[in-house]
């Protein structure tokens, strides 16, 4: 099949996208416990920690020679939709109740005003992190993309590497470390510039200066950067940050970026035409499955499933619900203001 995407790349985001998916959907909590812990569940929820890091690599690598030729012009045609589509997905995740129990018994209004409260008492989080938890990505790319545009525009790319470790040093420490550094943070440092420029440089950087390192040694870096990700989750257990909480710590950069060079070293991995159909619909599969989850947790609560039963009905049903509303959506005029 003929094609000018890197189809690996491709392929890696569909993988990111569903971790990410199953990740949102809890899976693996309630059973599989070793003394009271459910210790598989909280590996498989840190063993999907390198999808995000790995969609902002893809993003800067992508962006690179845009960003080059007109940097300014790029990121705001970059950010124009992503911003429409945060602003929407937000009013929606907002307004939507989560516990539809509630809803039915007390009224929309009593279920919404606690989250509502919950949104207000933290206004530049929210400002960050928009109408519903997940949404923290799109304001964190279009930060990222704003600085590496700015660094570029004066002149200035030398300096966007130190930038964005010094960023991302001081969200580690002010994230997960915190219990240790007891460090001061406006927000939490998921959100914003923290992690994202790090990641998204390091991806412009690959390709402006065409690095490249074979699939083994690539596997070797992931490999190494995700064993000491766990490390640190596990040695940080004991200043009670819990193991499954960890969204970045210092090795995950290193992890995110082998598995990234790992792709560009087999560039024809997932040359199919279902890979390039799907992966299409990464940002809108991304934007979406959260509410789904959402009613798919209402739905398993009102059948009372448990377990392994409620875990395989929630990720299906969301996977299934996700598409076909995407696919749906796409083929409608609703497309171009919830998905871009």
């Amino acid at each position: 099949m003929q094609t000018n995407k890197i189809t690996s790349i491709e392929l890696g985001r569909l993988v990111a996208i569903f971790l990410v998916v199953a990740m949102h959907c809890q899976m693996f909590l309630t059973y599989f416990l070793y003394q009271d812990t459910p210790w598989f569940g909280y590996i498989f929820n840190q063993s999907t920690r390198f999808a995000v890091p790995l969609f902002f690599l893809i993003s800067g690598y992508l962006m690179q020679p845009k960003l080059m030729a007109a940097p300014m012009a790029t990121v705001k045609s970059f950010c124009t939709p992503l911003l429409r589509v945060f602003i929407v997905w937000s009013v929606i995740c907002a307004l939507m109740p989560f516990n539809f129990h509630t809803v039915m018994t007390e009224g929309y209004l009593v279920e919404r005003m606690g989250y509502w409260n919950y949104l207000g008492q933290a206004p530049l989080n929210t400002l960050l992190e928009g109408g519903l938890v997940h949404l923290w990505f799109i304001p964190a790319l279009m930060i990222a993309a704003l600085i590496t545009a700015l660094m570029v525009r004066f002149n200035q790319v030398r300096l966007l590497l130190p930038l964005a470790a010094v960023l991302y040093i001081y969200g580690v420490l002010a994230g997960s470390y915190q219990n240790i550094t007891e460090l001061w943070t406006p927000f939490f440092t998921r959100n914003g510039p923290f992690f994202s420029t790090l990641m998204f440089a390091i991806g412009f950087i690959i390709r402006q200066n065409n690095i490249q390192v074979n699939a083994t040694k690539a596997a070797v870096l992931a490999l190494a950067g995700m064993a000491v990700h766990f490390i640190e989750a596990y040695m940080l257990m004991d200043y009670k940050q819990a193991f499954n909480t960890n969204d970045f710590v210092f090795s995950t950069m290193v992890w995110g970026t082998g598995v990234f060079l790992f792709l560009l070293a087999k560039p024809n991995l997932g040359n199919h035409a279902w890979v390039l159909n799907l992966s299409k619909s990464v940002l809108p599969i991304y934007v979406s499955h959260l509410p789904i989850i959402i009613v798919m947790m209402n739905v398993a609560g009102f059948m009372q499933l448990a377990g392994p039963t409620k875990d395989a009905t929630v990720f299906t049903g969301t996977i299934v619900l996700t598409l076909l509303l995407v696919k749906g959506i796409e083929k409608t005029p609703l497309n171009r203001w919830l998905f871009r």
